[in-house]
């Protein structure tokens, strides 16, 4: 083997070591800049979830707690619309067991005995 044969060689060999550490570098690169942006965007969605937190959905004013048949209910002040959270509306449901249209039809058709 020349030695002209020798350097053509080992220059690719070293092209080749290049090459594996462009790719190992460019991956790594990759890998870092993508968990960079989950992280901005869990603290975006943080930062946009503590701003609405007790918020009126519909205007943006700061809710008011409010109690209504012993529970807890959220009112806006602005709009003056009513959110409940989980439950609420079925311990309102049950606390009030007859409706005015029941008491109305019980009082104007009583049962005939």
């Amino acid at each position: 083997m020349a030695t002209n044969e020798k350097d053509r060689l080992g220059d690719k060999l070293r092209d080749v070591e290049r090459a594996r550490e462009d790719l190992y570098f460019a991956e790594r690169d990759r890998d870092l800049v993508a968990k960079l942006r989950q992280g901005k965007e869990n603290e975006s969605e943080a930062a946009i979830r503590q701003a609405a937190r007790m918020r009126c959905p519909k205007c943006g004013e700061p809710l008011q707690q409010r109690s209504f048949n012993d529970v807890e209910i959220d009112q806006c002040p602005a709009c003056r619309g009513m959110w409940l959270d989980a439950g609420e509306l079925e311990k309102i449901g049950t606390r009030e067991s007859e409706g005015w249209i029941a008491r109305w039809l019980k009082t104007a058709f009583p049962k005939q005995a």
